[in-house]
C-alpha cells in the first residue's frame, strides 16, 4: 500500500561517493570545514544557501539567547533520567528534548506563525496596529495562548529581548517581524487585560523571520540550542550529581490527593 506521493527515496542535502561527501552543493573538506561556523552550517543545511551577514549574526545570536536557561523542567528530565542511566547519555539528552512542547521551547514557532497571520492581515487593510489587535482578539476568543508574551521573572520585558532585537538592527536584519511582535506587545492590554510584555520565545521568531528563516522549522533553532546545553547539564552530573536531589525533592513536596482505605479495612 502506497502512502504520499513520493516512490524514489530522494534528498537535496547530502550525497558521497569514494572520495567526496557533498552537502549542499558544497565539498564537505575542502568548502565547509574550517570555513564555516557552526551556526551558519545549520542554516546552509536547512535552507540550502548559506546565510549573509545579517542572517548568520542574527541566528547565532538566537541560540546563544535560549540555549541555558537553568533547571528548567526538560533539563531536570534529562538529568533524572542519566542519573537512573548513566551509560545512556543519549537517552537522557532525548528525554530533555521530548519534554519540549508548546510551552517549553514550541512556543517560538507558535508565536512566528502569529506574526506571519498579523503581517498577511495587514497587507489587507495598510493598519498594522489594527491587524496586531484583530489576530490577537481571534486567537483569544479562540482560547489560543498568545505565545512569546510574559515570563514568570522577567515581568518589564525580558532582557534577552533588546540584546537580540540590538543585534538584529546593527546587522541589518528585516524589522518588519520586529514591529509585528512591539506591536501586538502594545495591543495585549487592551484585547486580554494584562500588560504582557515579549519574552525570548517572542524575539527569537521575530528576528528570524527578518532575515529569511523558514518558519515551518522555528521550533529546531531552540531545540538545536537546548541540546548543547543539556550536554552541558549531564557533563555536570557526572561529576556533581543532583539528579536523585531532584527526585527527592520532588518526593519531599508530593501531597497524595487520593482516596485512602476505611480504617480497619472495613
Amino acid at each position: 500500500m502506497k502512502i504520499g506521493k513520493a516512490t524514489v527515496a530522494r534528498s537535496a542535502i547530502c550525497t558521497s561517493n569514494e572520495d567526496t561527501i557533498v552537502v549542499r552543493g558544497n565539498d564537505l573538506a575542502r568548502d565547509l570545514i574550517g570555513q564555516v561556523n557552526f551556526g551558519d552550517y545549520f542554516y546552509l543545511l536547512l535552507t540550502g544557501r548559506r546565510p549573509d551577514t545579517a542572517a548568520s549574526q542574527v541566528l547565532n545570536a538566537t541560540l546563544v539567547a535560549i540555549a541555558e536557561h537553568g533547571l528548567v523542567p526538560s533539563v531536570q528530565a534529562a538529568r533524572m533520567t542519566f542519573a537512573a542511566a548513566p551509560d545512556a547519555m543519549q537517552g537522557a539528552v532525548a528525554a530533555g528534548l521530548l519534554g519540549s512542547g508548546s510551552v517549553i521551547l514550541g512556543a517560538s514557532e507558535t508565536a512566528g506563525r502569529l506574526y506571519v497571520e498579523i503581517e498577511e492581515e495587514s497587507k489587507k487593510t495598510g493598519d498594522l496596529r489594527a491587524a496586531a489587535k484583530s489576530v490577537v482578539a481571534g486567537r483569544r476568543e479562540r482560547k489560543q495562548p498568545i505565545a512569546g508574551y510574559g515570563h514568570p521573572e522577567h515581568k518589564r520585558r525580558d532582557p534577552r529581548v533588546g540584546a537580540l532585537f540590538g543585534v538584529s538592527q546593527r546587522a541589518g536584519g528585516g524589522q518588519r517581524f520586529v514591529d509585528i511582535a512591539k506591536a501586538v506587545e502594545a495591543v495585549i492590554p487592551e484585547v486580554i487585560g494584562k500588560d504582557l510584555k515579549l519574552n525570548v520565545s517572542g524575539a527569537i521568531p521575530a528576528v528570524l523571520l527578518g532575515v529569511g528563516f523558514p518558519v515551518a522549522a522555528l521550533r529546531g533553532v531552540p531545540m538545536l540550542a537546548r541540546t548543547a546545553s543539556l550536554i552541558a547539564h549531564l557533563n555536570e552530573e557526572l561529576n556533581d550529581p543532583i539528579g536523585f536531589a531532584l527526585s527527592y525533592q520532588a518526593t519531599r513536596e508530593y501531597e497524595y490527593t487520593g482516596e485512602r482505605p476505611p480504617e480497619g479495612g472495613k
